[in-house]
């Protein structure tokens, strides 16, 4: 880590030597927002869907996006070759930037932050391969989760309440509906159908799981966006939960008990090899 390469407004420079100001607003405020990219074999993936959701959260925080797509592709390619290609995790954070002092209005002539690191990116280990168990508690976030704002500490208390449940992640009930996982999209299988919520201001618009969508639709796997009641949950086949770093593993325990068969189930299986060839098919240029 001492020796990875970062970009700060601007500037490539060792991330030992980055530096960010203490009236930063996204320090001060959290008054911000991010994005997480895989990158496979040196390429962002789905890099144009990553860019777009961006420009979504930045527009729903009142930020405009200092760099257009162009540059931004320029930027983080330079910053994936200066840390050595292959498979990494791309973070990238935009904030509201620095204020001469702490106050709740914006500043007058606002310069946002603009910071990306990278990570090395490992397949899904055996655990996530084999199953995970989740627990369900009471979504506790406010009304713009489709904002990937860098304002987590709800999903960190709850992510937290299910690391001390012995789960993997915790999934998230509001009003009686499931909404998604605390770091995850959530699917659910009842009778041959995927069935995952539909799109709103109380779920992240996730990159991988619109990519579950389109492959379920490509290849005949019966899929509806809906409602996915809490009740729902308990009588599922099959449960999924999706993210870009941890791509789409299967629940097989909740709250403590076995989810159908407590095994993965027979549509992960075939979801989780479309994916495996849909990333192969990336790497090979087949796709972009």
């Amino acid at each position: 880590m001492a020796d990875d390469i970062v970009y700060l407004n601007g500037v490539f420079l060792p991330v030992t030597e980055a530096r960010v100001s203490v009236l930063d607003r996204g320090f001060l405020f959290g008054d911000g927002i991010y994005e997480v990219i895989p990158i496979y074999g040196g390429r962002p993936f789905r890099l144009e869907h990553h860019l777009a959701r961006l420009d979504q959260s930045l527009e729903g925080i009142r930020i405009a996006n200092p760099l257009d797509h162009g540059q931004w592709r320029d930027v983080l390619l330079d910053l994936i070759a200066r840390n050595g290609g292959g498979d990494q995790s791309l973070y990238l954070q935009l904030t509201r930037g620095v204020a001469p002092k702490r106050d709740h209005a914006f500043p007058r002539e606002p310069r946002p932050t603009v910071f990306a690191m990278s990570s090395p990116l490992s397949e899904p280990d055996a655990a996530a391969r084999d199953g995970v168990a989740a627990v369900t508690v009471e979504d506790i976030r406010w009304k713009h989760c489709n904002i990937k704002a860098i304002t987590l500490l709800p999903n960190v208390l709850m992510r937290q309440h299910a690391i001390d449940a012995g789960a993997a992640e915790a999934i998230l009930l509001r009003e009686g509906n499931a909404t998604e996982g605390a770091a995850s999209n959530l699917f659910i299988v009842r009778h041959g159908e995927v069935r995952t919520p539909p799109k709103s201001n109380l779920l992240l618009p996730g990159i991988t799981r619109d990519l579950v969508v389109e492959l379920c639709r490509a290849n005949a796997i019966p899929c509806r966006e809906t409602d996915i009641a809490a009740a729902e949950l308990r009588d599922a086949d099959e449960l999924w939960i999706s993210s870009s770093t941890k791509e789409v593993a299967a629940v097989i325990r909740l709250d403590g008990v076995p989810v159908g068969n407590g095994r993965p189930g027979p549509l992960w299986q075939r979801i989780s090899r479309l994916y495996a060839d849909y990333k192969r098919a990336f790497r090979a240029g087949e796709v972009a």
